[in-house]
């Protein structure tokens, strides 16, 4: 079922209110849920990035990534599609979020996925985007953990070990509401390529930090979620 339908299904919303990333602020191609194949085009794979970073203040540690699957790794790839540059597809079978490049190529992530029974696809957009976010994880979860429970009202605040990581970026629907659903970032750099969050799509920092300087917020920031 599309993103933008399924949000008109109240029982489908309230399962999207237990996904875990809620937060506040400051403020050839193959059809859409089939994986879209890829090949490396130039190799040009960006292990040097992974190094420590000084960010807003923050020190975030280097990435052990010999550690991590070199799929997994940020690339340059092959990559067909009739979807126009700027767009984001997520494909949760391979555990790959793709930013469309013009020329038939496209920066390749590695990421981590949502865990059965949070699994979602479809459509959506980029509303708006955040540094160092805070993170409110929605009641529902609080029920399943109680260690959290004191972050629902009070929040997280912004920090290495804040579940949102170094940037998020916030998908609404084609009605212009919240989906409660993210692409963020994330310290556990070892769940990437795994089935471990619960339902937004994660990414290392430092590539969650690439991928926030690439995207502009709007409507035409459009994100593809294959299953």
């Amino acid at each position: 079922m599309r993103f933008r339908n399924a949000f008109l299904l109240c029982s489908l919303a309230a399962t999207l209110a237990v996904a875990g990333c809620s937060t506040t602020s400051s403020k050839p191609e193959t059809a859409a849920n089939e994986p879209a194949p890829v090949t490396i085009a130039t190799n040009q794979i960006f292990t040097g990035d992974y190094g420590a970073v000084e960010d807003h203040g923050y020190a975030l540690p280097a990435i052990p990534i010999n550690k991590v699957d070199s799929r997994y790794h940020r690339q340059i790839v092959d990559y067909t599609t009739k979807e126009r540059p700027g767009t984001i597809v997520v494909n949760t079978p391979n555990r790959f979020l793709y930013y469309v490049l013009p020329g038939g190529k496209a920066v390749r992530y590695g990421i981590g996925v949502g865990k059965a029974g949070f699994a979602w696809e479809g459509e959506a957009y980029v509303a708006w985007k955040q540094e160092w976010p805070m993170w409110h994880p929605p009641k529902e979860m609080a029920e399943r953990k109680p260690e959290v429970a004191k972050y629902v009202e009070e929040g997280m605040g912004p920090g290495l070990k804040n579940p949102l990581g170094a940037r998020a970026l916030y998908l609404f629907n084609d009605e212009g509401k919240d989906t409660l659903f993210r692409l963020h970032g994330t310290p556990e750099w070892s769940s990437i390529g795994t089935a471990a969050s619960s339902g937004c799509i994660r990414l290392m920092n430092q590539d969650i930090i690439d991928l926030y300087s690439r995207v502009r917020p709007g409507k035409s920031a459009r994100v593809v979620v294959q299953q």
